[in-house]
């Protein structure tokens, strides 16, 4: 157990069933300092009880949560997951702004709402039920229930996830207008069923400030992933996808996007080719309203397999993209001897404002044909998972911020993109939030910020 600092300079104070084998002992000598000293002592001892009687009914209650998910069976369910869920939000914002809906949207992502379990496991756990590290394999109900299963007893978190939805919800705490700037707006739109992991998924999202637009699907389950990180940083994605990647364009997504000034497209939507479809008619909505389109990439092997369903958005539609380097030479069919600043430079002709992620390596955002490096923010890496959805927050702050700096901007990208791969879990912490904000706040009045274009600088994408 370890004890605070100051716990250990305290005075030893004879107990008082040792108190006859100090002949000189009264309490009327004590001083008052030293009573103090007892008094908080004894709330310590108490307050460590206390902790480690919470930790132990929070353990408990895990077990019998994952048991209960994996089957979705009755309503003492929905109870486990609020009540996990309310465990694990001292660091939600409590913003009456949460409960308003927006006449304007700065960003609304559309993506795969799923909810993450996220766990630390070893080398022998993934050869024991024979999980390939570092890929991402799409696993059905069983399977779920089988992970989960034996997950029991690892260190895991569940959170609303979704690549996107970490991206959104960076985004949102990047901009809560801690340092005087408007309040942006953030929303999604998706499909999650009307079980208690969607209530979960909504509730989760609503905490961060984030707005889950869509109503809940009647009889759906809502998707889930399972990502368990090694202690070298690697982890492994498994994906049930229940209803999330079926999203259905209807007249409540149009008058959303209406009132949209950047719709962000998840890649991983593209697994289900009807639902390119509805991203299309989306695109459409955006492209008439005069928003901006961004689209991330999502995964190597989504692209490999819905090559032209990605072609058919991009090219006709995004404005942004953002893909890491492995990403980014599958959409361009280069070999993996072409370097990242090629493959940018080449993607930039294509579309006007690309982002490529090369890991500890750093990055390149490229415009009209030239790319511009990135360094790379240096950090102790615990989970890289999340480490791209981050970086995309930073870019989409800048642009919404007007920043014309693009160095400036994919600085912030990076740091933020450091905080969450020197962290256990993929979400950019509150306070990380206002910080780079502040810091990123600082550098746009220290510089001067021209509108002219050069290689550093853009007028507008």
């Amino acid at each position: 157990m370890a004890f605070s600092s100051h716990l250990l300079r305290l005075p030893l104070i004879p107990n008082s069933r040792f108190a006859p084998d100090f002949p000189y002992f009264n309490s009327s000598l004590l001083t008052k300092g030293y009573q103090r000293c007892c008094d908080r002592r004894r709330k310590e001892r108490v307050l460590w009880r206390e902790r480690g009687e919470k930790k132990s009914r929070v353990y408990e209650r895990k077990r019998d949560w994952i048991s209960r998910v994996c089957s979705f069976e009755g309503e003492e369910t929905k109870n486990e997951i609020e009540s996990e869920s309310e465990s694990e939000d001292c660091e939600e914002e409590a913003s009456n702004s949460a409960s308003v809906v927006s006449e304007r949207w700065d960003v609304l992502g559309l993506g795969q709402a799923m909810v993450d379990f996220s766990g630390m496991v070893d080398d022998d756990f993934l050869q024991r039920l024979g999980i390939e590290k570092g890929r991402r394999k799409i696993i059905n109900h069983e399977e779920r229930g089988r992970l989960l299963r034996a997950m029991d007893g690892c260190s895991y978190k569940a959170a609303a996830g979704g690549s996107l939805s970490n991206t959104m919800v960076a985004l949102a705490r990047l901009g809560s207008g801690s340092v005087g700037c408007p309040h942006l707006n953030v929303a999604m739109a998706g499909s999650v069923g009307n079980d208690p992991l969607g209530e979960f998924y909504r509730a989760k999202l609503r905490r961060a400030n984030v707005h889950f637009l869509s109503e809940p699907v009647k009889d759906g389950t809502t998707g889930t992933v399972i990502v368990l990180t090694t202690p070298d940083a690697q982890r492994a994605m498994l994906s049930y996808q229940g209803t999330s990647s079926t999203i259905n364009h209807d007249p409540c997504l149009t008058d959303i996007i209406s009132k949209t000034s950047i719709l962000v497209i998840e890649g991983y939507l593209f697994e289900l080719p009807d639902t390119t479809k509805t991203i299309a008619k989306a695109c459409e909505d955006a492209r008439r309203n005069g928003s901006l389109i961004a689209v991330t990439a999502s995964d190597v092997s989504c692209i490999g397999r819905y090559y032209d369903h990605f072609w058919e958005i991009i090219g006709n539609y995004a404005d942004i993209v953002f893909a890491n380097i492995n990403e980014a030479r599958a959409l361009c069919h280069f070999s993996t001897k072409d370097s990242a600043i090629s493959v940018t430079k080449y993607l930039s002709h294509l579309v006007p404002l690309v982002s490529v992620t090369d890991g500890p390596s750093g990055s390149y955002i490229g415009v009209k044909g030239e790319a511009i490096y990135i360094p790379p923010s240096p950090c102790v890496p615990v989970d890289t998972c999340g480490a791209g959805d981050a970086y995309a927050s930073g870019i989409l702050y800048g642009i919404l911020r007007g920043v014309s700096d693009l160095k400036g901007m994919g600085m912030l990208a990076s740091r933020v993109a450091a905080i969450v791969v020197g962290q256990q879990g993929t979400r950019l912490r509150v306070q990380d939030a206002v910080e780079l904000a502040e810091s990123f706040e600082f550098h746009l009045k220290s510089s001067k910020i021209c509108s002219d274009v050069g290689s550093d600088h853009i007028s507008s994408i």
